[in-house]
C-alpha cells in the first residue's frame, strides 16, 4: 500500500517537472520567434528604403543596375549625392559671380570689367563658411614708380562682398581714371583688382 503511494507521488513529481520544463521551453521558443520576426521586418524595411532611394537616382549613374547589391545601391547613392553637392556649389559660385558682375555694370562707369570663377574642392562645409565669414577684408593700394598708376586690390568673403561699383565711384570722385576692373571667385573668397591712372596723391578707405 505504501509502495503504491510512493510510486504515485514520484510519478506526479516527474509530471510537474516535465510540465514546468515544457512551459519554460515554450517561453524561450516564443521569444526566439518574436526576435526573428522583428529582424525580418527590419530587413524588409531597410530593403524598401534602399529600393526607394535607388528609384530617385538617374539610371545613367548606375554601373550595372541589374546585378547591384543593397550595399552597391548605397554606394552609388552616396556618389550621386556628392556629385549633386559639387554641382550646387558650382552654381552658387556662378550666381555670386553674375550678381557681382551685374553690380559692377550697374555702376555706369567707363571701365572694362571681367569675372573669373574658380571652384575649389570641398567648398560648402560649415567650417569653411564660418572661417570665411570671420576673415577680415583686405585692402591693398599700390602706387607704381611712375607716379601716375594706381592699383587697388581688395579681398573679401563671398558672404560679405565689396560693392565694386561703389569702390569705382570713390576712386573717380578722388580724381582717378579707371582703366579696367576685374574680380575672381576662388572658393569662398573674392579677389578684386582695379587698375587706374591718377594725377595727384590721395588716400582712400573701403569697407564691404
Amino acid at each position: 500500500m505504501d509502495v503504491n503511494r510512493s510510486s504515485s507521488s514520484s510519478t506526479a513529481a516527474e509530471g510537474r517537472r516535465s510540465s514546468a520544463s515544457n512551459s519554460s521551453g515554450g517561453g524561450a521558443s516564443a521569444a526566439g520567434v518574436e526576435r526573428k520576426e522583428i529582424e525580418r521586418k527590419r530587413r524588409q524595411h531597410m530593403k524598401s528604403l534602399c529600393v526607394k532611394l535607388a528609384s530617385l537616382i538617374p539610371e545613367e549613374y548606375y554601373s550595372s543596375k541589374d546585378t547591384m547589391t543593397q550595399q552597391d545601391s548605397l554606394d552609388e547613392a552616396a556618389t550621386y549625392i556628392k556629385k549633386l553637392k559639387e554641382r550646387v556649389d558650382e552654381l552658387q559660385q556662378k550666381r555670386s559671380s553674375a550678381q557681382l558682375l551685374a553690380g559692377m555694370r550697374g555702376g555706369g562707369g567707363g571701365a572694362s570689367t571681367s569675372a573669373t570663377t574658380t571652384t575649389s574642392s570641398g567648398v560648402g562645409s560649415e567650417e569653411a563658411d564660418e572661417e570665411a565669414m570671420a576673415a577680415p577684408p583686405v585692402v591693398d593700394v599700390r602706387h607704381h614708380h611712375d607716379g601716375s598708376s594706381l592699383d587697388v586690390v581688395l579681398v573679401s568673403s563671398v558672404a560679405r562682398p565689396f560693392k565694386l561699383h561703389e569702390v569705382v565711384t570713390v576712386l573717380e570722385e578722388e580724381g582717378a581714371e579707371i582703366i579696367n576692373a576685374n574680380f575672381s571667385v576662388v572658393g569662398r573668397k573674392i579677389f578684386y583688382t582695379i587698375h587706374s591712372r591718377v594725377y595727384r596723391p590721395f588716400s582712400i578707405h573701403f569697407s564691404p
